[in-house]
């Protein structure tokens, strides 16, 4: 929908505080009616850009999740999320910077975050659960645990990589997360 649409790069590029309803519909080019006949309020809307952005980034890394079932295939996804870090636009990631938001001043918008990080690190956690399957993760080891961590140095390496303006950071923490997995291998 093009007011989502419009919605969700205006927040991405200025905050949801700093975009207002008229900012979405001159972007989208439509009238105040035609944006209260789909929103009943800002935060309406907000909740459908979550959507959209959780989509998004999802299907972004649409190639990698639900494969991430061997080294080689985390440091595949890793090199992807830094190339996508490296060629987009400097902002970080939308679930992420939505979350800093929002997470303390909307509850209808920090659940639908939750079910956004939920639904990326389950796709995590499926791979890690595959490799404990095969016995090539230690029975140890808590497939959601590192889904939560390997999500964790994702985010906190993009927060720092957009702070400073490189992908320094972002490449150190998915590392030490797949190291992190690496050190709960039963195989060389």
């Amino acid at each position: 929908m093009r007011i989502v649409d419009a919605a969700a790069a205006l927040i991405h590029a200025h905050g949801v505080d700093r975009t207002t309803l008229d900012d979405v519909m001159a972007e989208a080019e439509v009238s105040k009616s035609q944006l209260y006949h789909y929103f009943t309020d800002k935060e309406a809307l907000v909740l459908e850009v979550i959507a959209l952005q959780t989509e998004r980034v999802m299907e972004a890394q649409r190639p990698h999740l639900g494969a991430l079932d061997s080294l080689s295939a985390l440091q595949a996804w890793r090199d992807a999320i830094v190339r996508r870090y490296e060629v987009g636009d400097g902002n970080g990631c939308p679930l992420g910077t939505l979350a800093s938001e929002l997470a303390n001043d909307s509850e209808p918008a920090r659940k639908r975050l939750v079910a956004g990080f939920s639904l990326w690190s389950g796709s995590i956690e499926q791979g890690f659960a595959k490799m404990r399957e095969r016995g090539e993760l230690a029975a140890a080891a808590d497939p959601h645990e590192l889904a939560t961590a390997t999500l964790c140095a994702v985010q906190g390496g993009l927060l720092l990589a957009k702070t400073i303006r490189s992908s320094g950071p972002l490449k150190i923490a998915i590392d030490m997360a797949i190291d992190n997995v690496a050190r709960h291998m039963t195989t060389g």
